[in-house]
Protein backbone atom coordinates (compact mmCIF):
# COMPACT_ATOMS: atom_id res chain seq x y z
CA UNK A 1 0.00 0.00 0.00
CA UNK A 2 2.66 2.21 0.83
CA UNK A 3 4.59 2.01 -2.74
CA UNK A 4 0.78 2.75 -3.98
CA UNK A 5 1.07 6.06 -2.21
CA UNK A 6 4.46 6.83 -2.85
CA UNK A 7 3.79 6.61 -6.84
CA UNK A 8 -0.16 8.80 -6.53
CA UNK A 9 -0.08 12.41 -6.75
CA UNK A 10 -2.61 14.86 -5.38
CA UNK A 11 -3.58 15.17 -8.82
CA UNK A 12 -5.54 11.76 -8.71
CA UNK A 13 -8.02 13.14 -5.90
CA UNK A 14 -7.05 10.14 -4.12
CA UNK A 15 -7.70 9.71 -0.10
CA UNK A 16 -3.62 10.04 -0.30
CA UNK A 17 -0.98 10.83 -2.17
CA UNK A 18 2.62 10.94 -2.11
CA UNK A 19 3.49 14.33 -0.26
CA UNK A 20 3.95 12.86 3.59
CA UNK A 21 6.39 10.04 2.12
CA UNK A 22 8.14 12.68 -0.01
CA UNK A 23 8.70 14.67 3.17
CA UNK A 24 10.03 11.72 4.92
CA UNK A 25 12.25 10.46 1.84
CA UNK A 26 13.86 13.79 1.22
CA UNK A 27 14.93 13.74 4.62
CA UNK A 28 16.79 10.59 4.38
CA UNK A 29 18.25 10.98 1.24
CA UNK A 30 19.71 14.31 2.41
CA UNK A 31 21.25 12.66 5.94
CA UNK A 32 22.42 9.57 4.21
CA UNK A 33 24.37 12.42 1.05
CA UNK A 34 25.52 14.52 4.12
CA UNK A 35 27.19 11.66 5.98
CA UNK A 36 28.75 10.52 3.00
CA UNK A 37 30.17 12.96 1.58
CA UNK A 38 31.41 14.11 5.22
CA UNK A 39 32.96 10.53 5.78
CA UNK A 40 34.42 10.88 2.26
CA UNK A 41 35.90 14.85 1.26
CA UNK A 42 37.47 14.36 5.24
CA UNK A 43 39.34 18.16 3.51
CA UNK A 44 36.63 20.21 2.16
CA UNK A 45 34.75 22.71 3.47
CA UNK A 46 31.11 23.39 4.04
CA UNK A 47 30.55 25.44 1.04
CA UNK A 48 32.58 22.75 -1.28
CA UNK A 49 30.12 19.78 0.54
CA UNK A 50 26.74 21.62 0.15
CA UNK A 51 27.27 22.10 -3.48
CA UNK A 52 28.54 18.13 -3.68
CA UNK A 53 25.49 17.55 -2.23
CA UNK A 54 22.80 19.23 -4.50
CA UNK A 55 24.73 17.86 -7.36
CA UNK A 56 24.62 14.24 -6.04
CA UNK A 57 20.29 14.10 -5.10
CA UNK A 58 19.23 17.45 -7.02
CA UNK A 59 15.97 16.87 -9.11
CA UNK A 60 17.87 16.18 -12.14
CA UNK A 61 19.97 13.88 -10.48
CA UNK A 62 17.04 11.41 -9.22
CA UNK A 63 14.56 11.87 -12.44
CA UNK A 64 17.83 10.70 -14.07
CA UNK A 65 17.70 7.12 -12.23
CA UNK A 66 14.25 6.92 -12.12
CA UNK A 67 14.46 6.85 -16.03
CA UNK A 68 17.72 4.51 -15.96
CA UNK A 69 15.11 2.34 -13.99
CA UNK A 70 11.77 2.83 -16.05
CA UNK A 71 9.97 4.09 -12.63
CA UNK A 72 8.53 6.95 -14.74
CA UNK A 73 5.63 4.97 -15.77
CA UNK A 74 4.56 3.87 -12.74
CA UNK A 75 3.82 7.25 -11.66
CA UNK A 76 -0.22 8.04 -11.26
CA UNK A 77 -0.25 11.46 -12.36
CA UNK A 78 -4.12 12.53 -12.86
CA UNK A 79 -7.58 11.33 -11.65
CA UNK A 80 -8.66 7.70 -13.08
CA UNK A 81 -10.73 7.75 -16.21
CA UNK A 82 -11.22 4.12 -16.91
CA UNK A 83 -11.47 4.91 -20.87
CA UNK A 84 -7.61 6.56 -20.75
CA UNK A 85 -6.31 4.06 -18.56
CA UNK A 86 -2.25 2.94 -19.79
CA UNK A 87 -0.58 -0.07 -18.12
CA UNK A 88 1.57 1.12 -15.07
CA UNK A 89 5.30 0.67 -16.23
CA UNK A 90 5.21 1.38 -20.35
CA UNK A 91 8.19 2.95 -22.22
CA UNK A 92 8.49 6.50 -22.29
CA UNK A 93 10.99 9.27 -23.77
CA UNK A 94 12.68 12.18 -23.17
CA UNK A 95 10.67 15.72 -23.82
CA UNK A 96 12.26 18.46 -23.61
CA UNK A 97 14.60 19.52 -20.45
CA UNK A 98 11.37 19.44 -17.75
CA UNK A 99 8.97 16.59 -18.93
CA UNK A 100 8.97 12.77 -19.60
CA UNK A 101 5.97 11.60 -21.94
CA UNK A 102 5.08 8.23 -22.24
CA UNK A 103 3.10 5.83 -24.60
CA UNK A 104 0.88 3.33 -24.63
CA UNK A 105 2.19 0.93 -27.33
CA UNK A 106 -0.73 -2.05 -26.65
CA UNK A 107 -3.71 -2.37 -29.45
CA UNK A 108 -6.11 -3.33 -26.41
CA UNK A 109 -5.31 0.09 -24.79
CA UNK A 110 -6.17 3.88 -25.98
CA UNK A 111 -2.54 5.38 -27.51
CA UNK A 112 -2.14 8.85 -26.07
CA UNK A 113 0.95 10.76 -24.51
CA UNK A 114 0.94 11.53 -20.82
CA UNK A 115 3.54 14.10 -19.48
CA UNK A 116 5.42 14.42 -16.10
CA UNK A 117 7.11 16.94 -15.05
CA UNK A 118 10.80 16.01 -14.16
CA UNK A 119 10.51 17.87 -10.25
CA UNK A 120 7.25 15.18 -10.47
CA UNK A 121 9.32 12.42 -11.22
CA UNK A 122 11.84 13.04 -8.28
CA UNK A 123 9.48 13.77 -5.55
CA UNK A 124 8.48 10.23 -6.73
CA UNK A 125 11.41 8.77 -5.84
CA UNK A 126 12.02 10.43 -2.50
CA UNK A 127 8.71 9.15 -1.78
CA UNK A 128 9.38 5.59 -2.48
CA UNK A 129 12.53 6.36 -0.53
CA UNK A 130 10.19 7.44 2.38
CA UNK A 131 7.99 3.96 1.94
CA UNK A 132 10.97 1.64 2.51
CA UNK A 133 11.86 3.55 5.55
CA UNK A 134 8.44 3.74 6.69
CA UNK A 135 8.05 -0.03 6.19
CA UNK A 136 11.30 -1.76 6.56
CA UNK A 137 14.02 0.57 7.88
CA UNK A 138 16.70 2.68 7.34
CA UNK A 139 18.96 -0.36 6.02
CA UNK A 140 16.17 -1.14 3.43
CA UNK A 141 15.45 2.57 2.24
CA UNK A 142 19.72 2.43 1.35
CA UNK A 143 19.72 -0.69 -0.16
CA UNK A 144 16.93 1.07 -2.21
CA UNK A 145 19.22 3.77 -3.26
CA UNK A 146 21.95 1.45 -4.39
CA UNK A 147 19.62 -0.01 -6.17
CA UNK A 148 18.94 2.57 -8.10
CA UNK A 149 22.18 3.38 -9.04
CA UNK A 150 23.09 5.92 -6.08
CA UNK A 151 26.71 6.21 -5.57
CA UNK A 152 26.84 6.46 -1.59
CA UNK A 153 28.23 4.49 1.80
CA UNK A 154 25.98 4.15 4.83
CA UNK A 155 27.94 5.95 8.08
CA UNK A 156 28.07 2.03 9.67
CA UNK A 157 30.85 1.93 7.19
CA UNK A 158 32.68 4.87 7.81
CA UNK A 159 35.09 5.16 10.45
CA UNK A 160 35.36 8.04 12.37
CA UNK A 161 39.45 9.18 12.26
CA UNK A 162 40.44 11.89 14.34
CA UNK A 163 44.42 12.10 15.45
CA UNK A 164 43.92 15.57 17.00
CA UNK A 165 45.49 16.36 20.46
CA UNK A 166 43.56 19.09 22.53
CA UNK A 167 43.81 20.31 25.83
CA UNK A 168 39.98 21.21 25.60
CA UNK A 169 39.83 22.65 28.99
CA UNK A 170 41.94 25.44 27.87
CA UNK A 171 39.51 26.67 25.23
CA UNK A 172 36.01 25.71 27.03
CA UNK A 173 34.10 24.80 30.34
CA UNK A 174 33.90 20.93 29.08
CA UNK A 175 31.72 20.31 32.36
CA UNK A 176 29.42 23.13 32.39
CA UNK A 177 29.18 22.14 28.08
CA UNK A 178 28.58 18.79 29.20
CA UNK A 179 25.50 19.50 31.69
CA UNK A 180 24.01 21.69 29.02
CA UNK A 181 23.83 19.32 26.17
CA UNK A 182 23.08 16.07 29.02
CA UNK A 183 25.77 14.30 27.04
CA UNK A 184 29.34 13.33 27.74
CA UNK A 185 31.81 13.24 25.30
CA UNK A 186 34.69 10.71 24.66
CA UNK A 187 36.47 12.78 22.33
CA UNK A 188 35.86 16.65 23.66
CA UNK A 189 37.91 17.77 20.39
CA UNK A 190 35.00 17.52 18.54
CA UNK A 191 33.32 19.58 21.30
CA UNK A 192 35.83 22.34 21.16
CA UNK A 193 35.27 22.23 17.17
CA UNK A 194 31.45 22.75 17.28
CA UNK A 195 32.24 26.03 18.86
CA UNK A 196 34.76 27.44 17.41
CA UNK A 197 34.08 30.37 15.11
CA UNK A 198 36.15 30.62 11.76
CA UNK A 199 37.42 33.98 13.30
CA UNK A 200 39.12 32.01 15.82
CA UNK A 201 42.59 31.45 15.33
CA UNK A 202 44.34 30.90 18.71
CA UNK A 203 47.48 28.42 18.34
CA UNK A 204 46.31 24.90 19.23
CA UNK A 205 42.80 25.93 18.73
CA UNK A 206 41.10 22.77 16.00
CA UNK A 207 38.83 23.74 13.16
CA UNK A 208 35.98 25.89 12.59
CA UNK A 209 32.00 24.32 13.04
CA UNK A 210 31.45 24.43 9.76
CA UNK A 211 32.17 20.91 8.40
CA UNK A 212 30.03 19.84 11.73
CA UNK A 213 27.51 22.12 11.01
CA UNK A 214 26.91 20.60 7.89
CA UNK A 215 26.17 17.02 9.16
CA UNK A 216 24.30 18.18 12.07
CA UNK A 217 21.89 20.17 10.09
CA UNK A 218 21.07 16.87 8.33
CA UNK A 219 20.87 14.74 11.10
CA UNK A 220 18.76 17.17 13.04
CA UNK A 221 16.01 17.50 9.84
CA UNK A 222 16.03 14.06 9.45
CA UNK A 223 15.43 13.63 13.27
CA UNK A 224 12.65 15.64 13.56
CA UNK A 225 11.03 14.71 10.09
CA UNK A 226 10.75 11.14 11.66
CA UNK A 227 9.64 12.73 15.24
CA UNK A 228 6.75 14.17 13.52
CA UNK A 229 5.62 11.49 11.13
CA UNK A 230 5.55 9.11 13.57
CA UNK A 231 4.09 10.92 16.08
CA UNK A 232 1.33 12.56 14.60
CA UNK A 233 0.33 10.19 11.69
CA UNK A 234 -3.16 11.17 10.93
CA UNK A 235 -1.83 14.95 10.00
CA UNK A 236 -2.02 16.05 6.53
CA UNK A 237 1.29 16.62 4.36
CA UNK A 238 0.35 20.15 4.51
CA UNK A 239 0.40 20.26 8.31
CA UNK A 240 3.39 17.85 8.50
CA UNK A 241 5.69 20.15 6.65
CA UNK A 242 4.26 23.24 8.13
CA UNK A 243 5.62 21.12 12.00
CA UNK A 244 8.79 21.10 10.15
CA UNK A 245 9.36 24.15 8.55
CA UNK A 246 8.49 25.82 12.42
CA UNK A 247 11.35 23.49 14.09
CA UNK A 248 13.86 23.31 11.85
CA UNK A 249 15.34 26.66 10.81
CA UNK A 250 18.59 28.91 12.30
CA UNK A 251 16.01 30.95 14.08
CA UNK A 252 14.90 28.56 16.25
CA UNK A 253 18.37 26.87 16.91
CA UNK A 254 19.66 30.24 17.74
CA UNK A 255 16.64 30.45 20.34
CA UNK A 256 17.27 27.44 21.69
CA UNK A 257 21.34 28.15 22.08
CA UNK A 258 20.30 31.67 23.58
CA UNK A 259 18.50 30.21 26.08
CA UNK A 260 20.77 27.74 27.00
CA UNK A 261 23.83 30.30 27.36
CA UNK A 262 25.84 28.85 24.58
CA UNK A 263 26.31 32.30 23.66
CA UNK A 264 28.83 32.25 26.43
CA UNK A 265 30.78 29.55 25.22
CA UNK A 266 31.27 30.42 21.36
CA UNK A 267 34.74 30.53 20.28
CA UNK A 268 35.90 33.71 18.22
CA UNK A 269 38.09 36.45 17.82
CA UNK A 270 35.50 38.81 15.55
CA UNK A 271 34.77 42.34 16.76
CA UNK A 272 31.73 42.27 14.71
CA UNK A 273 30.19 39.16 16.19
CA UNK A 274 31.11 40.16 19.94
CA UNK A 275 29.27 43.55 18.70
CA UNK A 276 26.16 42.18 17.15
CA UNK A 277 25.93 39.54 20.22
CA UNK A 278 26.12 42.15 23.00
CA UNK A 279 23.70 44.33 21.05
CA UNK A 280 20.98 41.52 21.20
CA UNK A 281 21.79 40.25 24.61
CA UNK A 282 22.15 43.58 26.20
CA UNK A 283 18.81 45.16 24.14
CA UNK A 284 16.70 42.50 23.39
CA UNK A 285 13.00 43.35 24.75
CA UNK A 286 11.84 39.90 25.98
CA UNK A 287 14.38 37.28 27.85
CA UNK A 288 15.02 34.05 26.01
CA UNK A 289 12.44 31.75 27.52
CA UNK A 290 9.34 29.87 26.05
CA UNK A 291 9.23 27.96 22.70
CA UNK A 292 11.58 28.24 20.43
CA UNK A 293 9.79 26.74 17.11
CA UNK A 294 7.84 29.05 14.73
CA UNK A 295 8.61 31.51 12.55
CA UNK A 296 9.51 34.64 15.02
CA UNK A 297 11.43 33.60 17.65
CA UNK A 298 14.67 34.23 17.35
CA UNK A 299 14.82 36.70 14.35
CA UNK A 300 17.51 39.29 14.89
CA UNK A 301 20.01 36.76 16.91
CA UNK A 302 23.03 36.21 15.04
CA UNK A 303 22.94 33.37 12.55
CA UNK A 304 26.68 31.83 14.25
CA UNK A 305 23.89 31.09 17.47
CA UNK A 306 21.55 28.14 15.51
CA UNK A 307 25.10 27.33 13.63
CA UNK A 308 26.34 26.13 16.69
CA UNK A 309 23.23 24.42 17.58
CA UNK A 310 23.92 22.38 14.38
CA UNK A 311 27.41 21.95 15.01
CA UNK A 312 26.75 20.54 18.39
CA UNK A 313 24.54 17.90 16.99
CA UNK A 314 27.42 17.14 14.53
CA UNK A 315 29.67 16.49 17.29
CA UNK A 316 27.37 14.22 19.36
CA UNK A 317 26.10 12.20 16.45
CA UNK A 318 29.70 11.41 15.44
CA UNK A 319 31.31 10.93 19.27
CA UNK A 320 28.45 8.45 19.88
CA UNK A 321 29.43 6.44 17.26
CA UNK A 322 26.29 7.86 14.44
CA UNK A 323 23.72 7.28 17.56
CA UNK A 324 20.47 9.42 16.23
CA UNK A 325 18.86 8.49 19.58
CA UNK A 326 21.26 9.98 21.15
CA UNK A 327 21.88 12.83 19.53
CA UNK A 328 17.68 13.49 19.70
CA UNK A 329 17.88 12.87 23.56
CA UNK A 330 20.21 15.73 24.03
CA UNK A 331 19.30 18.34 21.15
CA UNK A 332 15.32 17.64 22.20
CA UNK A 333 15.64 18.65 25.84
CA UNK A 334 17.64 22.40 24.81
CA UNK A 335 14.56 22.61 21.79
CA UNK A 336 11.61 21.52 24.23
CA UNK A 337 8.66 22.43 23.64
CA UNK A 338 8.28 21.16 20.56
CA UNK A 339 5.61 22.39 17.96
CA UNK A 340 2.62 20.87 18.19
CA UNK A 341 -0.30 20.48 15.29
CA UNK A 342 -2.03 22.65 17.87
CA UNK A 343 0.96 25.27 18.82
CA UNK A 344 2.69 25.33 15.21
CA UNK A 345 3.16 28.63 13.61
CA UNK A 346 2.32 28.93 10.04
CA UNK A 347 4.67 30.83 7.92
CA UNK A 348 2.92 34.10 7.13
CA UNK A 349 4.16 34.28 3.39
CA UNK A 350 2.50 31.11 2.59
CA UNK A 351 -1.15 32.40 4.90
CA UNK A 352 -0.92 35.73 2.48
CA UNK A 353 -0.57 32.94 -1.09
CA UNK A 354 -3.27 31.06 0.50
CA UNK A 355 -5.70 34.09 0.89
CA UNK A 356 -5.07 35.27 -2.47
CA UNK A 357 -5.80 32.43 -4.23
CA UNK A 358 -8.94 31.91 -2.64
CA UNK A 359 -10.12 35.23 -3.28
CA UNK A 360 -8.18 35.21 -7.18
CA UNK A 361 -6.27 37.96 -5.95
CA UNK A 362 -2.54 39.04 -7.38
CA UNK A 363 0.30 39.64 -4.76
CA UNK A 364 3.88 40.58 -5.55
CA UNK A 365 7.17 41.52 -3.64
CA UNK A 366 9.72 43.97 -4.18
CA UNK A 367 13.07 43.72 -2.10
CA UNK A 368 15.55 46.14 -1.53
CA UNK A 369 19.02 45.84 1.02
CA UNK A 370 21.26 49.25 2.01
CA UNK A 371 23.54 49.31 4.86
CA UNK A 372 23.18 45.71 6.60
CA UNK A 373 18.94 46.47 6.55
CA UNK A 374 16.53 44.68 4.40
CA UNK A 375 13.41 45.74 3.47
CA UNK A 376 10.83 44.42 1.56
CA UNK A 377 7.39 45.97 -0.09
CA UNK A 378 4.19 43.24 -0.29
CA UNK A 379 1.72 44.56 -2.58
CA UNK A 380 -2.08 42.69 -2.90
CA UNK A 381 -4.93 43.99 -5.82
CA UNK A 382 -7.96 44.02 -4.33
CA UNK A 383 -11.01 44.89 -7.34
CA UNK A 384 -8.31 47.47 -8.90
CA UNK A 385 -7.35 48.64 -5.15
CA UNK A 386 -3.60 48.10 -4.00
CA UNK A 387 -2.98 47.14 -0.36
CA UNK A 388 0.78 47.30 0.57
CA UNK A 389 3.08 47.07 3.58
CA UNK A 390 6.72 47.28 4.01
CA UNK A 391 8.53 45.85 6.67
CA UNK A 392 12.30 45.99 7.57
CA UNK A 393 14.30 43.02 8.88
CA UNK A 394 18.21 41.46 9.53
CA UNK A 395 17.58 39.44 5.93
CA UNK A 396 15.36 39.65 3.58
CA UNK A 397 13.43 36.35 4.68
CA UNK A 398 12.84 37.74 7.85
CA UNK A 399 11.36 41.01 6.18
CA UNK A 400 9.38 39.22 3.44
CA UNK A 401 7.50 37.09 6.36
CA UNK A 402 7.08 40.85 8.33
CA UNK A 403 5.50 42.13 5.52
CA UNK A 404 3.36 39.36 4.51
CA UNK A 405 2.40 38.93 8.44
CA UNK A 406 1.35 43.24 8.48
CA UNK A 407 -0.35 42.79 5.26
CA UNK A 408 -2.45 39.77 5.84
CA UNK A 409 -3.65 41.29 9.59
CA UNK A 410 -4.90 44.35 7.46
CA UNK A 411 -6.52 42.70 4.63
CA UNK A 412 -8.17 40.27 7.28
CA UNK A 413 -10.18 43.55 8.68
CA UNK A 414 -10.89 44.82 5.56
CA UNK A 415 -11.60 41.74 3.10
CA UNK A 416 -14.63 39.87 4.35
Amino acid sequence: LQILEAVTTKECQEEFSQESLETLGDSFLKYVATQHLYGKYKLQHEGTLTKMKKNLISNAALCQLACSNNLVGYIQGEEFNPKGWIIPGLGYDMCGNSKISFLSSNDMHILRKMSVRSKRIADTVEALIGAYLGAAGEQAAFVFLKSLGLDIEFHSNIPLERKIVLKSEKFINVRSLEMILGYEFKDTSLLVEALTHGSYQTAGATACYQRLEFLGDAVLDHLFTIYFYNQYPECTPELLTDLRSASVNNNCYAHAAAKAGLNKHILHSSLQLHGRMAYYFENFKQPFTGPSHGWEAGIGLPKVLGDVIESLAGAIYLDSKYDKEVVWKSMKQLLEPLATPETVERDPVKLLQEFCARRSYSSSYTKAHKDGVSSVVVEVQVEGTTYSATETGPDKIVAKKLAAKSLLNNLKAIVP
